[in-house]
């Protein structure tokens, strides 16, 4: 735990006791603080109580007394329209921040020389997050992972100069961190999305441009007209900007071919690392993950042989097109995380013969998006609450069945595939759905499909899936 010092001998206001709030409360109580928490949820009210933190209901909190009020990042800050507390801390001239700004702060008062890596991003930070750990790590350096991904980040152990932060950030998070300091702050690629939470594109790019504007470092994907036009901003005021492209050659950052990964300086190319034969990191989308990983390990220290190294050990994100197991010429991939069509596309595009298992329970749009890949699917095999629609879309594009559940979605296409004379194909779980009509979440999903795929006869795991 980073115990929260900046507020010891002061009271606090806390709003939200899920997960991260409950570790906010727990590092400010351990720093010295007086914490009145709360949450619109009873349970969460009584767990907190069950811990000893003191809670209360803000609506009667003594306001013009309190340092700040800590606002957990699923409370709406400004959209659709700002929490009732957010409300009565901006009447009284109060503070809000979020556990993101604790952290930056604990960071410049007792561990300032800590390399600190922030990645953000509508698509690819949760891989890039734990592509850039796993090298750090893999080097043999001391390495913490955390923020949005996994694990909250004032549970990790505290700053101290050789001591490596590699912490994913949502834009609620950077919404609620106005002195986020990184050493190298990452900005993966924009697309419309929170846009209840954000009011409009324009501010949504405004919320996530501030983890980059104020990085020692900034590295920004320009992949997209949204990033490279803060890139060219962010330059235009003088900041060094490492620029990263999947697409396409660029003068001066890096940039990939393929699967081979460079980096240029005034239009000269170096080879830095290929990502052939990496399983792990197939498919265009992790060809820019990968790029983001070199230019922030790069930029605090790692030499090519470390980063190579650690490239090729990646043993990928769970649920997230992470292999599973293989028999013969078939790859079953667990990517139980694509939750709506868009997440969906980069794992259709990855691989050329597709026995696709899809459904759950729809969003708007369903899978017309994806219409672009239905050549590559040799089958589908639809499952939950979608699949009579997912059905009619497909129609006679792809040949498909109604398996109802993922079990025996698996169990088909892992039949059908075997039989398949082509030279690879896959099995692949990528829903273009929430989980929540047949699951509790992605994760209980994708260890399901799992499981279903490892008690298949004659199956091999791959890496961690044994």
């Amino acid at each position: 735990m980073i115990p929260a010092r900046g507020f010891a001998g002061r009271q606090v206001a806390l709003f939200g006791l899920g997960g991260s709030g409950l570790a906010t409360a727990r590092a400010l109580v351990a720093g010295g603080a007086s914490v009145i928490a709360w949450d619109d949820n009873p349970e969460s009210v009584a767990r907190a109580e069950a811990e000893g933190i003191a809670t209360g209901d803000l609506h009667s909190a003594p306001w013009n007394e309190l340092a700040a009020l800590v606002l957990a990042p699923g409370v709406p800050l400004t959209h659709p329209k700002p929490h009732w507390t957010v409300e009565l801390a901006r009447a009284a001239g109060v503070e809000i921040i979020g556990d993101i700004e604790l952290f930056a702060r604990e960071r410049r008062a007792i561990g300032g020389d800590a390399p600190f890596i922030a990645i953000t991003g509508t698509n690819g930070k949760s891989t890039s997050t734990a592509l850039i750990a796993h090298i750090i790590s893999a080097s043999g350096r001391d390495c913490q992972m955390g923020g949005n991904i996994g694990r909250a980040v004032m549970t990790l152990e505290p700053p101290k100069a050789d001591r490596f932060y590699v912490v994913e950030c949502s834009s609620y998070q950077i919404d609620l961190a106005p002195s986020l300091d990184a050493s190298v702050g990452l900005l993966l690629n924009l697309s419309p999305d929170h846009l209840d939470r954000h009011g409009s594109m324009e501010h949504y790019a405004e919320v996530k441009a501030r983890l980059v504007e104020k990085a020692e470092a900034a590295v920004v994907g320009v992949d997209d007209v949204y990033s490279a036009a803060i890139a060219d901003r962010l330059a235009h005021t003088g900041k060094q900007v490492l620029r990263i492209s999947k697409n396409e050659p660029i003068e001066h950052g890096l940039f990939a071919e393929g699967a081979e990964l460079y980096r240029a300086k005034a239009g000269k190319r170096e080879h830095i690392a290929s990502l052939e034969g990496i399983t792990t990191l197939r498919g265009e989308h992790n060809a820019q993950n990968a790029l983001s990983a070199v230019a922030a390990c790069l930029a605090v220290g790692l030499d090519v042989a470390e980063i190579r190294a650690g490239l090729a050990s990646f043993p990928g994100l769970a649920h997230r097109m992470e292999p599973v197991a293989w028999r013969d010429r078939v790859l079953f991939v667990n990517d139980s995380k694509a939750t709506n069509s868009e997440a969906a596309a980069p794992a259709l595009s990855s691989f050329e013969r597709i026995y696709w298992i899809a459904g759950g329970l729809p969003k708007e749009g369903g899978i017309e998006s994806l219409r672009p890949y239905f050549d590559r699917i040799a089958r589908a095999y639809l499952i939950g609450e979608a699949a009579p629609a997912f059905a009619a879309t497909l129609g006679d594009s792809v040949d498909f069945e109604i398996s109802g559940t993922l079990k025996a979605a698996v169990d088909h296409a892992a039949a059908d595939s075997f039989q398949d004379v082509s030279a690879e194909s896959v099995v692949l779980l990528s829903p273009a759905c929430a989980s929540f009509d047949q699951f509790r979440n992605f994760e209980v999903r994708g260890d399901a499909f799992r499981s279903a795929v490892l008690a298949l006869k004659g199956v091999e795991p791959i890496g961690g899936s044994a």
